[in-house]
């Protein structure tokens, strides 16, 4: 194993010392901490500067998004003309239904639907054992009853016999003429009662009122049929007269003034195209429904070869309306609330006011608009449903100005 010698000795290097430095001046170090504390606030208030700016604009884009932008149009000034088209419903100048007057059971009807009857013509028979039973039991009673006046006359002849030969007194004669006058009103009680089972067993044979259609059979043979109108009571057929007919149409309130009694109309429907039907002002309500501010106007039309059917709708004509001023907007410009039909019109500080409008005729793609406007409004077109008064809007720019064709 080798040995170190004792006698080596080991070399460290030299360390050298850091030059003495003067010492620094009195307050320097104050001013640079201040300094330190200056650039830290300044960096601060910056940052709270940009930020409240961000937070503005944000607010502000805020606002701007949260404002819609409308397109908007106005009224375009409308003169009516010589002439006025309301839609109209034709319906049955008479419509009866046929109860039965006497209960029993159908035996047979004569009649379906669709079929033209005369009046008086027979529609069905009724068979009626009960009624034919009491009105046995009646006659019998009223030959009863007569049988007891007969004898009740012959009595009072022979006590006024032996009145006048003074072998009874007055008062025994006076007895059996009353007993005379009683029997003399039994029977025409009798009479009385007999005669209205004859009316009700008349009723087993149901003829129609009047010349018209047959438009419903309600009843087969066997079917139990009770007599009235009542809950049990059900109609047995359904008669109506159809020429005539009656056209019901509602004339908005600024025209009732044109509708007179006798002046003529003409009725169209879809399914005759190029037709026309004349017909006559034959009556109105004369009254205003409050409701719908509407004249209920009856015109009548001939229908001789049958051609209109009842139920129909249909448009009435009339020829010589009077001319009413009105406007006629976008039919997408309305909206429809709880209250009735609005428009958004956008005022002169781009804030909505809905107004109520009265409406017209109807266009198709515009309607008639007869008050709630002016010609100078800018109302807006495809509203949201949203819409409320006073909101705030913007004007698309493009179509502010922009009227509707």
């Amino acid at each position: 194993m080798p040995r170190i010698a004792p006698t080596q000795t080991m070399q460290h290097p030299q360390i050298e010392l850091p030059p003495d430095l003067p010492p620094a001046p009195r307050g320097r170090g104050s001013i640079l901490v201040g300094a330190a504390l200056l650039v830290l606030l300044t960096a601060g208030v910056m940052t709270l500067l940009a930020r409240h700016s961000d937070s503005n604009a944000l607010a502000r884009d805020t606002e701007a998004a949260s404002i819609s932008t409308v397109a908007v149009v106005h009224p375009q000034p409308t003169v009516a003309g010589g002439s006025l088209v309301l839609p109209a419903t034709l319906q049955a100048y008479e419509e009866s239904p046929i109860f039965a007057r006497t209960s029993g059971y159908l035996v047979r009807w004569y009649k379906d639907i669709g079929s033209k009857v005369q009046q008086g013509e027979l529609l069905a028979t009724i068979d009626t054992p009960e009624v034919d039973q009491q009105l046995a039991q009646a006659r019998a009673t009223r030959d009863q009853v007569r049988a007891q006046m007969e004898l009740a006359k012959i009595s009072s002849k022979r006590w006024e016999s032996m009145r006048q030969a003074g072998v009874v007194s007055n008062q025994d004669a006076d007895q059996q003429t009353s007993g005379l006058h009683q029997s003399e009103a039994n029977l025409a009680a009798a009479e009385a009662d007999v005669h209205r089972l004859e009316q009700l067993e008349s009723f087993k044979r149901v003829y129609a009122p009047f010349t018209g259609v047959l438009t419903r059979r309600n009843v087969d043979p066997g079917a139990l049929i009770n007599a009235g109108a009542g809950s049990a009571g059900m109609a047995l057929f359904v008669v109506s007269r159809v020429d005539p007919l009656r056209v019901f149409v509602n004339v908005p309130q600024a025209y009732t003034q044109a509708i007179k009694v006798g002046a003529k109309a003409a009725v169209t429907l879809q399914e005759f195209p190029g037709q026309t039907f004349p017909g006559t002002i034959a009556r109105t309500a004369d009254a205003i429904d409050p409701s719908t501010r509407t004249l209920l106007t009856e015109v009548d039309v001939p229908n001789r070869n049958a051609k209109l059917l009842p139920g129909s709708f249909g448009q009435v004509q009339f020829t010589n309306a009077k001319k009413v001023a009105s406007l006629t907007i976008p039919v997408n410009a309305m909206l429809f609330r709880a209250e009735g039909p609005r428009v958004g019109v956008v005022n002169q500080n781009n804030q909505v006011n809905l107004h109520p409008i009265t409406i017209g005729r109807d266009f198709g793609d515009t309607i008639e608009v007869l008050g709630g406007l002016d010609a100078a409004d800018a109302i807006i077109i495809n509203p949201s449903d949203s819409l409320d008064e006073g909101q705030k809007v913007r004007v698309a720019q493009s179509d502010a100005n922009q009227s509707h064709p």
